[in-house]
């Protein structure tokens, strides 16, 4: 993949991890209903994390109810059959269980980590099942949580790096549904009804198309019954297709937008790529040297340290799984917009035609010689 080609360039105007350890064996099935199921055994704490999701994220929603897949995520957890939403997270915080969701462009699901001994875990279990297969999507609380992101929108919007992700979005993606806001716009959200919440995820959230993960202190046994109980309840039969993929040829263009800030945003970039390329490490690897290595990298090198221009400066692809964007981001003076934007595309043209220096592949790049390319 040649990232080089028709960048899209947009300047905008305004002035659970810790240290690496052994990989543990991962076990993996499908329930008898077609979910995924990836299991690792470890009983080194009494804990257990459990994740389920979907292909129900932001690029599942059509223009018109931008916003719904999110929206619908919300709201799983505010009521289920039999539990209203204080009731349930009562209910959580009484055994001392954590309920968290997972989003983006591509997926939405729940995960849940508690205490592995059942009098913790099997409440907990009983609580996330249902909020998977069994939300009531409550009328006014729709209303209210529709208040508050659209709330939430508005005072995103007078902020000039919202501006400038919109517009970068619109212009890599085009039409493709990744260019879609993930918490939707202000309109579309207000439009949105308990009928097209329970539409949504009687499409989406379900069995066939459930990703489930499953690590910590149970037995391959347990692990089972807790695939089946979290999947018993959602609806079977097909899945959507998958979403399209990303055009990796985009018209190259510069956009310039008025706001009042003293600082201009520039973002440029292309679309990237997607999770599974080929060349996935050798682009992380010569990503972290050109912008993603932070102070050890040619753009802070090129940019703030022989030219003072900004503060910080970064280059990031996004994965996902259709190919993401690739990105360069900073901010600068408005006066600085020019001589920064230049340096920006001659250092990425320099390291596109002869890559990273000998130097800054030993780790070394703050002192290296930029000329003697390999």
């Amino acid at each position: 993949m040649n990232i080089s080609n028709a960048f899209s360039v947009m300047l905008l105007w305004v002035c659970f991890f810790g240290v690496s350890q052994a990989a543990l064996p991962i076990q993996h099935w499908t329930t008898a209903n077609g979910a995924r199921v990836y299991f690792v055994e470890s009983h080194e704490l009494p804990i257990l994390d459990v994740s389920v999701e979907f292909a129900a994220g932001s690029s599942r929603d059509a223009p018109s109810k931008s916003g719904l897949a999110a929206m619908t995520l919300r709201m799983m957890r505010m009521g289920v059959d039999g539990m209203e939403e204080n009731t349930l997270s009562e209910q959580l915080a009484d055994i001392g269980a954590v309920l968290g969701n997972t989003f983006d462009v591509d997926r939405a699901g729940y995960s849940l980590r508690t205490l592995s001994q059942g009098q913790f875990s099997e409440p907990a279990l009983v609580v996330m099942a249902s909020v998977l297969s069994k939300p009531t999507f409550p009328e006014d609380i729709l209303a209210r949580e529709t208040q508050r992101a659209v709330s939430g929108m508005k005072e995103a919007e007078t902020k000039p790096e919202t501006v400038a992700g919109r517009q970068f979005s619109k212009m890599v993606f085009g039409d493709h549904p990744y260019q879609l806001r993930s918490g939707g716009e202000i309109e579309t959200l207000s439009a949105l009804t308990r009928a097209d919440l329970v539409t949504f995820h009687a499409t989406h959230f379900r069995a066939p198309g459930a990703v489930i993960a499953i690590m910590g202190d149970v037995t391959r046994d347990q692990a089972t019954a807790i695939a089946e109980q979290l999947t018993r309840d959602l609806k079977n039969g097909t899945v959507p297709a998958p979403i399209p993929s990303v055009q990796m040829t985009v018209k190259g263009e510069e956009r310039f937008i008025s706001h009042s800030s003293t600082q201009a945003h520039i973002l440029i970039g292309a679309p990237g790529m997607k999770r599974g390329d080929p060349d996935y490490f050798p682009l992380l690897v010569g990503n972290y040297i050109l912008g993603g290595g932070g102070f050890n990298s040619r753009l802070t090198l090129e940019m703030r340290e022989k030219r003072g221009l900004t503060y910080s400066v970064y280059s990031a692809f996004a994965p996902y799984r259709e190919a993401g964007a690739f990105q360069i981001g900073l901010q600068t003076r408005c006066d600085q917009a020019g001589e920064a934007l230049k340096v920006i595309r001659d250092t990425l043209k320099e390291f596109v035609a002869h890559g990273p220096t000998a130097a800054e592949l030993e780790g070394d790049g703050g002192n290296s010689d930029q000329s003697s390319a390999v």
